[in-house]
């Protein structure tokens, strides 16, 4: 994160701007003209990060955020719901058919700058479908693979070949990319690949948090720069960047792994079980 920072700020300070098109003061005046910007609104990402800090589960997490948000745009939106309602009789209704409006289908807000208003198009649930197919279809395969022995016959040659720590969470982290740029998936690219080496990094003393670390250093971070898998098409999607555009300043996405990997080999912060805390080998 440190490095991720560093990498920004350099290219904040160097950066030329000439070229940008955007007035920002015409921005803000046109967010400022459509919007009722208040310091109540800080109470939605305020209680979020609470739920998130308490580790709540991820549905109720995500109901509880859809939630606020209606209820902050039906208190301090009031016109903004009446014009996504249109039709509606009374602000009861329009509170109801604005918000489900704007959950699940097309929304289009206007203001008086155009890329503004390009900032407050948007299809909701209804325009992430194709993304979920792909989720779904990733994950059809990914379980048809795994269930034929296919994923572990793949990846046996790169078990026997990690004879010490550096060189098993390096096979770890080619693993999960190389499952991230096959199956399509980033949970199977985290699944699949923990249960593989599960064994293998207990077997040589190594506590479970480091698996966990290196998948989520691989696996999740990864996932995000290849364009077929779920997360690359997932972000393509909401941000409407192509992946390989966005993917040069992906730096934390690019770093993680290879950080990981350092580590390992330098022994830095790799937990293990001590003489008394050793487990069970399975039979």
């Amino acid at each position: 994160m440190i490095l991720t920072l560093i990498f920004f700020l350099v290219i904040g300070f160097n950066y030329d701007f000439s070229g940008t098109t955007v007035d920002m003061e015409s921005v803000k005046l046109a967010i400022d003209g459509t919007f009722n910007t208040t310091p109540w609104l800080f109470l939605v990402p305020a209680i979020l990060f609470f739920i998130i800090i308490k580790k709540v589960p991820p549905i109720p997490s995500l109901l509880i955020g859809t939630l606020l948000g209606g209820v902050a745009a039906i208190i301090f939106q009031p016109h903004i719901i009446e014009g996504l309602a249109e039709q509606a009789s009374n602000y009861a209704e329009a509170a109801y058919v604005g918000s489900m409006q704007a959950m699940f289908g097309d929304v289009a807000i206007h203001t008086s700058n155009a890329d503004v208003n390009d900032l407050l198009q948007t299809s909701g649930m209804a325009g992430m479908l194709d993304t979920i197919w792909l989720i779904l279809s990733a994950m059809v395969f990914g379980g048809v693979m795994e269930s034929g022995g296919l994923l572990a016959r793949i990846t046996r040659p790169i078990v026997k070949w990690a004879d010490s720590t550096g060189s098993l969470v390096t096979s770890t982290v080619v693993t999960c990319i190389f499952f991230n740029a096959t199956a399509s998936d980033q949970y199977i690219a985290i699944v699949v690949p923990g249960r593989m080496y599960r064994n293998t990094f207990r077997d040589k003393g190594l506590k479970p948090e480091v698996l966990s670390r290196t998948l989520e250093d691989s696996g999740t971070m990864t996932s995000v720069l290849i364009p077929w898998n779920s997360g690359g098409a997932t972000q393509a999607r909401v941000l409407g960047v192509p992946t390989l555009a966005y993917l040069p300043y992906c730096f934390f996405n690019l770093i993680s792994p290879l950080m990981s990997i350092l580590f390992a080999y330098l022994n830095i912060k790799i937990r293990r079980y001590s003489v008394e805390e050793a487990p069970v080998k399975d039979e």
